[in-house]
């Protein structure tokens, strides 16, 4: 278990081990994902890992995978060169998606991971929207948010304290950190922050350094970086596959592929924390089932009309609010189809075989 500890597996994780599975596999972790494939550690070495054929035909949807971060009970064979994987230990945390475009299904980003630092450059790339809809998925998923402003250097003092402190004003209890990574300034201060044992990544859009951020703690240049489009300031993807990598103090991040698309499914509680004082106006209307458009006494219209609450900020909840109750909706019925479809299938195959 030792070699196992170094690599994350927590008290948490040991508390939850099927003592039945464990008889007959042993424990690993998955540190990356290659479509089909998947690369394990045993805490000794990584090795190539595949699916059983069990576990592959018996998954409902995308979240019963197995996803970079996940704790994996294993089989090892050719002298531990190759692995089969049989199931998965239960995830303190995940971290997850809707599909990008039409599909309404949810895609998975990690699992386990204790702190998510969001990077945004503190230039033109800095978007309020974007940086609420990251910590909506945070928050939903019970994972401890980290705000890093990248570029600093591309702006004056006074600029980059400004926008720290709006963000703070809003968060107050959330960690922001402006970095350089060509200064290397408060490069120290987001070190400090990774902690031996504790499992961290890296989300953000295509350019704003979250690579060379990764290298910069690294002390190499291990990933590949690509320069940022001048003419429209948009980072190109550098990142297309997840990995999970040991630093020497015992720390392990993920680097992840930029998101173009953000969209949100079944963040109730996500909505609630992340948006709280909109939460807490609500309780003090005086209908409980004031809708916020026209009622008297309702506390949120109060608001906005004295300015302690944003209209974006209002705007955005409820844009996001919609979106997730409607993927829901179409997830709903779409696990329904879905299900309906599997047991046409069983039944043919049984009447098949009378």
């Amino acid at each position: 278990m030792d070699t196992l500890k170094k690599i994350g597996l927590s008290d948490w994780f040991q508390s939850h081990i099927d003592q039945n599975k464990l008889a007959t596999h042993e424990l690993a972790r998955v540190v990356s994902v290659h479509k089909d494939s998947f690369m394990i550690s045993n805490g000794k070495q990584e090795v190539f890992a595949e699916l059983s054929g069990n576990l592959h035909y018996s998954v409902e949807s995308a979240t019963d995978l197995p996803t970079i971060g996940d704790w994996v009970y294993a089989d090892f064979y050719d002298d531990d060169k190759h692995a089969i994987i049989h199931g998965l230990l239960p995830r303190k945390t995940l971290l997850k998606r809707k599909t990008a475009g039409k599909l309404v299904e949810f895609q998975l980003i990690a699992a386990n991971i204790d702190t998510a630092f969001i990077v945004q450059s503190a230039n033109e790339n800095f978007n309020l929207s974007r940086l609420e809809r990251y910590l909506v998925m945070i928050n939903q998923s019970g994972i401890t948010p980290v705000i890093l402003l990248s570029k600093s250097d591309l702006l004056p003092q006074s600029e980059i304290e400004e926008l720290t402190t709006s963000i703070l004003t809003t968060y107050p209890e959330i960690t922001v950190i402006a970095f350089s990574n060509e200064t290397r300034e408060n490069l120290d201060k987001v070190r400090d922050l990774l902690i031996s044992g504790s499992t961290y990544c890296l989300l953000g859009s295509s350019g704003v350094g979250k690579t060379t951020l990764l290298n910069s703690i690294l002390g190499s240049t291990k990933l590949v970086t690509q320069t940022v489009s001048k003419k429209q300031s948009k980072g190109r993807h550098t990142t297309t596959s997840r990995e999970l990598l040991q630093l020497e103090n015992g720390a392990m991040i993920i680097d992840t592929p930029g998101m173009r698309e953000l969209g949100n499914m079944s963040v109730d509680s996500g909505l609630d924390e992340t948006f709280s004082e909109i939460i807490e106006l609500m309780q003090h209307c005086k209908f409980s089932n004031c809708s916020h458009t026209k009622e008297k006494g309702c506390s949120i219209l109060a608001a906005l009309a004295t300015d302690e609450l944003s209209e974006q900020r209002y705007k955005n909840y409820q844009k996001m609010k919609s979106e997730s109750a409607f993927n829901d909706m179409s997830y709903s019925d779409k696990r329904k189809k879905d299900k309906d479809f599997g047991k046409m299938i069983k039944t043919t195959l049984k009447n098949k075989k009378r």
